[in-house]
């Protein structure tokens, strides 16, 4: 296994050390491709990752998690994604739910939460449309009030977990918005899938297949009195509370990624022989890989660095910003090298190569466009806003 020239404290890595060992149990990597290949999502394993903790890790213990920082969720999602990447996103998607879940009051916060991090209640967002992706204030989808419920209409497009989801959180507009503040009047509501006026319909994904990507229709879903979590027409404002740790775990998952494939990669030329030798004694393969090596360990080390500061109490947009954009682009760079080292070999169904190929397309645009990413640094530096 290959590893960044970065030391972890010693906590830290008897967490990823634990991780790793539950993997190596309940998801080794025959199961993983499979999981993979059919577009599979494992309750056992979830089940199994909440029995360790895991799944508890950035919720309080007192409202049934089990603590941690975001270093702690960092380590465990960059193992779950060396694993299956597309697990790890449905393990940001919880960890992030979770944290909106601890800010608010709400009647069932705590069961949820609690059934959260034991694996055994599952959630979904609703957050993006068709028509609303990176533009998320362009939501169309609208919840009325209908005597002493919530009606809603519309469609979401590219929502993790709906299909196993026992709730779906659903950004829809209760609220016009104010002098065209478009930020205002967006809520954010509890809906029971299991009911006539949800569809949901599993999207087909070339990656992140286990992730079981869905898209949602409302027609005329209803929810009930108290289904508005946090204020109302103030969804927004409780969503980007989470926008640090949402990319900081993003960058964790291309983390993961590039560390499953540079393994790969050393391994193949290790022990693939031509022209007498090992390939990896050869500077074209050899190169690349000292090249993956390096990029890795710099973005590991700025991801860290972000981890740190937000587990002091800092807000950092800028920092998380870069991680995940320099961690997303090293992964897509470090797949390819080992791609073209591993040949055909990369493209079989039976190599991870093949896996984290597909799946690191997605850490370019998700869950926010690299480019959008670079104009919040770029904002950053003075040079205005560009959206």
């Amino acid at each position: 296994m290959v590893h960044p020239v970065l030391t972890e404290s010693d906590d830290r890595v008897a967490v990823r050390s634990a991780v790793g060992e539950l993997l190596r149990r309940h998801l080794p990597p025959e199961r993983a491709l499979e999981l993979d290949a059919t577009g599979t999502f494992d309750p056992g394993v979830w089940r199994a990752l909440g029995d360790a903790g895991f799944l508890g890790l950035g919720t309080p213990e007192e409202l049934g998690g089990s603590g941690g920082g975001a270093g702690d969720a960092l380590v465990v999602v960059e193992e779950v994604a060396r694993a299956l990447p597309s697990l790890a996103v449905d393990l940001v998607l919880a960890g992030m739910i979770s944290r909106v879940l601890a800010d608010v009051v709400h009647p069932d916060r705590d069961a949820w939460l609690a059934g959260a991090a034991a694996g055994r209640f599952i959630a979904s967002f609703a957050l993006s449309e068709p028509g609303a992706g990176t533009d998320l204030l362009a939501a169309t989808t609208s919840a009325r009030q209908d005597g002493d419920r919530w009606v809603l209409n519309g469609q979401k497009a590219w929502i993790s977990l709906a299909l196993h989801a026992d709730v779906i959180f659903v950004l829809a507009r209760t609220d016009a918005a104010p002098d065209g503040r478009r930020a205002s009047g967006l809520s954010l509501l509890a809906v029971d899938p299991d009911q006539p006026g949800v569809t949901i319909r599993r999207t087909s994904m070339a990656g992140m297949r286990a992730a079981v990507s869905c898209e949602i229709f409302l027609d005329d879903a209803v929810a009930r009195p108290a289904a508005i979590i946090g204020e109302r027409g103030r969804a927004m404002r409780l969503l980007s509370e989470t926008l640090d740790v949402e990319r900081l775990l993003a960058a964790g998952i291309s983390l993961g990624i590039s560390r499953g494939a540079l393994d790969l990669h050393v391994e193949h030329a290790s022990q693939r022989q031509a022209f007498g030798r090992p390939i990896g004694s050869l500077q074209a393969v050899q190169h690349p890989a000292a090249d993956s090596a390096t990029e890795l360990a710099a973005a590991t080390a700025l991801t860290r660095a972000a981890a740190d500061r937000i587990d002091a109490g800092e807000r950092v947009p800028t920092l998380t910003a870069m991680a995940k954009l320099q961690a997303g682009e090293t992964a897509a760079r470090i797949v390819d090298r080992g791609m073209r080292a591993m040949g055909a070999m990369g493209l079989a169904s039976e190599s991870a190569m093949q896996m984290y190929f597909r799946d690191a397309r997605l850490q370019l645009f998700s869950p926010i466009s690299n480019e959008m990413t670079r104009n919040v640094i770029g904002e950053s530096l003075g040079l205005g806003r560009s959206y």
